[in-house]
């Protein structure tokens, strides 16, 4: 609370990035049996987000990825009077641009970003010590994939679209690149558990516990159950009346998405824009186009 009263300017910048989590964490698991709908809850988080499972993980990770990209973008786009641009590269530009433009502001960004994100983790009140140890991880790993996700981007200037001058800067990935390169961290995320080494406890891996937890990789405390039936306790919706993919083998196939269940399939109209023709100047004009097409829903 004092955190934000001290830095209102940055709640339009916060809200935002709250909405961004939400969205593209639904769009980017639209194809698993978890899809990201307990989120919808937040900030009344269901057990499946509570409990330290590797979708906590994922969700907490994007968070503090989202709350750092919105203040950085927000730096560089003048909506906050606190900041502007990121300082110039240091690297040395190439022979073909120069360094010029407003670039993201990642490091006030980051600076505001984690101290917002892990403000609560470190209150008593936010959970056992295990729990807050490994939401700390994974919003730094969330930070660390945006850090990765920094790129140069370029304008050109010239007579008639020409080349003759490239400015380039320093700015992010959009949220969805990020939460592609976090799911699969997710994929791939480490079971750990909370237990002495040496003279202080600490997360370690449950099945290779004489080794530390990687700084790159997503950890989780509770394994997940199979979203397949709806369970309020464990935070599965299931998947029944899902839409789901009969030409795929991959998660989004019948198959795996109603979990051997089944599937019902039904015909859907869709009206869409066709035949369009472009008028000098300067207007487009359609025709309507009606098309059927079968859709598949799980049992």
């Amino acid at each position: 609370l004092q955190l934000c009263r001290r830095n209102l300017e940055l709640m339009h910048s916060i809200v935002y990035a709250a909405k961004e989590t939400k969205g593209v964490c639904q769009k980017t698991f639209s194809d698993m049996r978890w899809n990201c709908s307990s989120i919808e809850y937040a900030p009344s988080f269901t057990p499946d987000l509570i409990k330290g499972t590797r979708e906590s993980a994922f969700v907490y990770a994007l968070a503090a990825a989202a709350v750092s990209h919105s203040i950085a973008r927000a730096c560089a786009s003048g909506e906050l009077p606190i900041c502007s641009c990121g300082s110039a590269p240091s690297e040395v530009p190439g022979p073909d641009f120069r360094w010029g433009g407003c670039g993201d502001n990642l490091h006030y960004g980051l600076q505001m970003g984690s101290a917002f994100a892990d403000g609560a983790m470190k209150s008593s009140k936010a959970g056992g010590q295990a729990t807050r140890l490994m939401n700390l991880h994974n919003n730094a790993v969330g930070r660390q994939v945006l850090i990765d996700s920094l790129e140069t981007k370029c304008k050109c200037h010239g007579v008639s679209g020409s080349c003759s001058v490239k400015t380039c800067w320093k700015g992010l990935q959009d949220l969805s690149e990020i939460a592609t390169d976090l799911k699969s961290k997710y994929l791939a995320a480490t079971k750990v558990t909370y237990r002495h080494m040496g003279t202080r406890k600490q997360l370690v891996p449950k099945e290779l516990d004489i080794r530390p937890v990687r700084d790159v990789e997503l950890i989780y405390l509770v394994s997940s159950p199979d979203y397949c039936t709806k369970n309020p306790k464990l935070g599965s919706l299931g998947t029944q009346d899902r839409q789901c993919n009969k030409t795929s083998v991959g998660s989004d196939s019948c198959n795996l998405m109603c979990c051997g269940r089944g599937y019902n399939a039904y015909t859907e109209t869709i009206v869409e824009r066709c035949q369009c023709k472009y008028y000098w100047c300067c207007y487009v004009m359609c025709k309507k186009c009606q098309r059927t097409v079968e859709r598949y829903v799980c049992k």
